[in-house]
């Protein structure tokens, strides 16, 4: 709970920005523009990001400017886990404008520090912007924008994945909690991706009514699409990785890094096959833990193929190929996009109970959830699901129909909400 001396200094905070946007709105309204500015500043160009900031921008009462820290290259993308050096195969800066803001960061791909645009205060104080929302928190620029917003009266919004559910010391906690409940209520709107999200403000002191549902998304009609055209090519699709065609074939598809826990899938994928279940597994990826995990394959003779790094517009033919995705991540795994990818592309997933779209998007009729490491449960539930077809079928079936609910239109949706809300 927040003290009343916080609930005063956010209200006083907030009538000051209400008084700055309609002095901001009188100003543009003599131009003849009536519509919304909104500001949002990002690290880098992602590839979930960019359909939702070309839907935002598609809104006729919007006026978006997406703002980044820097481009990312072949070889950071290399170093932050995906172990091959690439860009992405689809269009990430198309169909919204956007700027790339001047990064005096240190030289590294990710970090607090390696993200530093002292330019973005000017851009904020001179943008007139209804609002600036701020992707997550844990780098300088995203501080530099929030300090710039408070100084100039400018309404400001955060989005985070974060959850509760991570493991962090009792230190860490101590030290946090007593920060974190004073920014946080200080925010003019949270944006949370999910249930665990919502918590996770609420425990710093949100207002409730100052949460509103942005839902991770990702571009739901080009899976769909794709996925239709290929189905008729599912046995070849299944040919080209030696998968066999009567086998229920299980997906793992992450960088290959500890939080991502390869091994367990391996671990439990063995289990399932020497209880006598016809699975198969298919692992998507590339990263530090491959090697070990194709030595792992090897010497145990698990039924495996592994596909190594597939660029987003490859990753359907993956899902087509594929009956189940298994995401055996630890807490640091806030999300899991990759759940959203295979429930638009009809099929159900395995988590385990630490990863953050788990309590939204996971339900026995979409697919199971299990306790992190416990590879002999996970093996259990990899054999029933291989046993029941008609299930496995109708349990996709399902999480198709569940993941509209995690659309890039709620998404959107959500965005607007949280703006009017705190413009009113």
């Amino acid at each position: 709970m927040r003290n009343g001396s916080t609930v005063d200094a956010a209200r006083l905070h907030r009538d000051r920005m209400s008084e700055g946007i309609s002095s901001a709105r009188d100003a543009r309204g003599a131009t003849g523009d009536t519509r919304t500015r909104l500001a949002i500043v990002s690290t880098h160009p992602i590839q979930y990001h960019a359909h939702w900031f070309r839907a935002l921008a598609s809104r006729p009462e919007l006026d978006l400017t997406v703002f980044y820290c820097y481009q990312a290259t072949p070889a950071d993308q290399a170093r932050a886990g995906f172990g091959v050096e690439f860009n992405w195969d689809m269009p990430l800066l198309e169909g919204y404008r956007y700027q790339v803001l001047k990064n005096r960061g240190w030289q590294q791909p990710f970090g607090f520090f390696a993200f530093d645009t002292p330019e973005i205060r000017g851009i904020v104080a001179q943008g007139r912007y209804d609002a600036v929302l701020v992707n997550g928190w844990n780098y300088k620029a995203a501080w530099q924008t929030i300090f710039a917003c408070w100084s100039s009266k400018t309404p400001v919004m955060v989005r985070s994945d974060s959850h509760l559910h991570t493991s962090r010391s009792m230190l860490k906690e101590a030290v946090k909690l007593p920060a974190y409940r004073i920014f946080i209520p200080r925010m003019d709107a949270c944006l949370a991706v999910g249930r665990w999200a919502r918590e996770y403000y609420l425990h710093y002191g949100a207002r409730d009514d100052r949460i509103f549902l942005v839902p991770h998304a990702v571009d739901e009609r080009w899976f769909q699409d794709n996925a239709s055209r290929l189905a008729p090519c599912r046995p070849q699709l299944r040919a080209g990785w030696k998968l066999p065609e009567d086998a229920v074939v299980f997906l793992w598809a992450a960088k290959f890094i500890p939080k991502k826990r390869p091994l367990d899938f391996l671990c439990a994928l063995d289990g399932a096959a020497r209880s006598g279940a016809r699975v198969h597994g298919l692992m998507v990826g590339d990263g530090p833990l491959r090697a070990q995990s194709e030595a792992f394959a090897r010497e145990r003779a698990v039924p495996v193929a592994f596909a190594g790094f597939l660029n987003q517009s490859e990753m359907v033919k993956s899902y087509v190929a594929a009956d189940t995705l298994v995401l055996p991540s630890d807490g640091g795994e806030t999300w899991g996009l990759v759940v959203n990818e295979a429930m638009v592309c009809g099929k159900p997933c395995i988590v385990s109970d630490k990863v953050g779209c788990g309590p939204d998007l996971i339900t026995p009729e979409t697919g199971a959830i299990y306790p992190l490491g416990d590879v002999a449960r996970l093996a259990e539930l990899m054999s029933e699901f291989a046993a029941d077809r008609d299930r496995l079928r109708a349990r996709g079936e399902a999480a198709a129909r569940k993941i509209k609910e995690y659309s890039i239109e709620v998404a959107v949706n959500g965005v607007l909400e949280a703006v009017h809300a705190i413009i009113r």
